[in-house]
């Protein structure tokens, strides 16, 4: 008779079973890949959107220049030649506006304007804000006879030139006590008050409220 082959014998059940949980893990698909960044694309403007942002541009500069125009026409100089000041004198003042301070120095000179370290067509590049905070000096005729050195903070530019302007009206009180009427007739003794509202619950703005829908 023929020899019957031996059959291997089975492997156990729970070996079969292990087998495939092995080779099946839990494997994010695309997890071995690197991110990539992609920027969004501006995109390019219109010619009406170019005609729109250009115009607004010319708008405000014409305003800018209009309201320097009215700040040159009203700073003319006092009739009254301006008082001597000593070699050794310093003269110093503190100016505010919105939520800006400025402290001011003046000294005997010939003009020269310095804030936080700069000249003050670098500190105010816009000639509106160097008209604002120049004018003391034009309407009491001290422009090329004083120094100012002025330490600002806070606020934003609009209000930094103003808190200047009020510094330097404040000091040239100091210099020359008769000064006093012609710079608050102007209103440049006064601390102007008058500061962005604030937003309330509910609206947008300070007033604005959402629009009204019925249905």
């Amino acid at each position: 008779m023929a020899e019957q082959e031996k059959a291997e014998p089975e492997a156990p059940a729970e070996d079969r079973e292990a087998a495939p949980a092995e080779k099946k893990k839990d494997v994010i698909p695309g997890a071995d890949l690197e991110p990539i960044a992609v920027e969004p694309e501006e995109r390019p403007l219109s010619a009406e959107e170019r005609a729109r942002r250009e115009a607004e541009e010319e708008e405000q500069r014409a305003r800018e220049a209009a309201l320097t125009a009215d700040s040159d026409e009203e700073a003319k100089p006092a009739s009254r030649a301006p008082a001597k000041m000593e070699g050794d004198s310093r003269y110093l003042a503190t100016g505010k506006r919105k939520n800006a301070i400025a402290r001011v120095t003046l000294l005997p000179g010939n003009g020269k304007i310095e804030i936080n370290g700069r000249s003050i067509e670098e500190f105010f590049p816009r000639p509106l804000h160097q008209t604002t905070a120049t004018q003391p000096l034009a309407i009491t005729g001290y422009e090329s006879s004083v120094d100012v050195r002025a330490r600002v903070h806070g606020g934003g530019v609009s209000g930094q030139a103003g808190a200047v302007r009020h510094g330097i009206a404040r000091a040239l009180i100091e210099v020359d006590p008769e000064l006093r009427g012609e710079l608050k007739r102007r209103g440049f003794l006064t601390r102007d008050a008058r500061a962005k509202e604030r937003r309330k619950a509910g609206l947008k703005k300070a007033r604005k409220r959402p629009q009204f829908s019925k249905r």
